[in-house]
């Protein structure tokens, strides 16, 4: 579990006048967040309940998967459907509009990282975000 920020440590300071100083960097900041966007993908790709997705990040903890699916729902990126017939009732988590077109900006960032990359960066390949698995 993160330990919150102190108000007035440097940490804090910096992230604020990096969000005074530009949007992007708050907007990049949300997304940034450890499995956020390769959970956020597989949703997309109908891995949609919460079993599969531990089932495709067995070192992902419980409740950094919970934390990660309530952000995303409370960002408006995927919404849950409940599973007709089951007992106990089940859900599934869908991409929203909003969730697949930021999908689309996170594959052309993907892209272009890979474009520039230099055989001295050791870029981690993200194949799920081009489907191959």
């Amino acid at each position: 579990m993160a330990t919150p920020r102190k108000e007035q440590s440097t940490n804090t300071e910096n992230l604020q006048t990096l969000a005074q100083a530009c949007d992007v960097n708050e907007v990049l900041l949300q997304i940034s967040l450890r499995w956020k966007m390769q959970i956020l993908y597989c949703i997309a790709d109908d891995v949609s309940q919460f079993s599969t997705l531990k089932k495709m990040f067995p070192t992902l903890s419980d409740q950094v998967l919970s934390k990660r699916l309530k952000e995303l729902k409370e960002e408006s990126l995927v919404f849950t459907e409940d599973i007709e017939s089951t007992v106990p009732p089940q859900i599934r988590y869908r991409p929203t509009e909003k969730g697949r077109e930021l999908l689309k900006i996170i594959l052309d960032l993907h892209h272009w990282g890979l474009k520039w990359k230099t055989t001295d960066n050791n870029y981690c390949q993200l194949n799920v975000l081009d489907g191959k698995r």
